[in-house]
């Protein structure tokens, strides 16, 4: 059995829908001047508090100076509140950028790629390792151990002396044989 879910059909109709929406249209750009408004009234009153209105009139040079003094040191202050919010939004935006490598790292998006087979003559290989430094070529198969065929076949009559440890053994049994290993020893 196959159950097809069906939404109710919306009781609204086209006409009222628009309404609706004109409504919340109207309400919604009425709430963003209002914000604007505030927004403007907190900066006038803001500013009033910070810096209250001046009265120049009937004043001689030494109160004018006076107040000009009062001003810088007001902007000095207000320059190094600045420099230190610049400096923490800066400290704050170099802090996220660090997270979000961090969270790229964990994600494992960076894919490490495919390395390529190359053949590399012994030549080019010293010249990479030590630059144009070495012209001549190098033989690498000189420096290789040279093995004599005589050197093969002293092994080998090695190898089959020892033979079988038993027959050894069984030779070296009676006195003869240890006065042999006797002699062998100090001769």
């Amino acid at each position: 059995y196959i159950f097809y879910c069906f939404q109710p059909k919306c009781k609204i109709s086209a006409s009222r829908k628009l309404s609706l929406k004109i409504l919340l249209l109207t309400r919604a750009s009425e709430e963003l001047e209002a914000e604007k408004a505030a927004r403007e009234e907190e900066k006038v009153r803001y500013i009033g508090e910070k810096l209250p209105p001046l009265q120049l009139t009937a004043l001689n040079m030494d109160e004018l100076q006076e107040i000009c003094q009062q001003m810088h040191s007001q902007i000095d202050a207000v320059d190094e509140e600045r420099y230190d919010f610049e400096a923490k939004v800066f400290k704050n935006y170099r802090d996220i950028y660090e997270l979000n490598l961090k969270v790229q790292d964990l994600g494992g998006k960076f894919k490490k790629p495919a390395l390529r087979k190359v053949r590399v003559s012994a030549d080019e290989m010293m010249k990479a390792l030590f630059g144009s430094r070495t012209k001549e070529s190098v033989d690498l198969r000189g420096n290789l151990k040279s093995v004599k065929k005589e050197d093969i076949k002293q092994e080998k009559e090695m190898n089959m002396e020892v033979g079988d440890w038993r027959k050894n053994v069984e030779a070296m049994s009676d006195m003869k044989g240890r006065k042999k290993m006797f002699d062998a020893g100090y001769t």
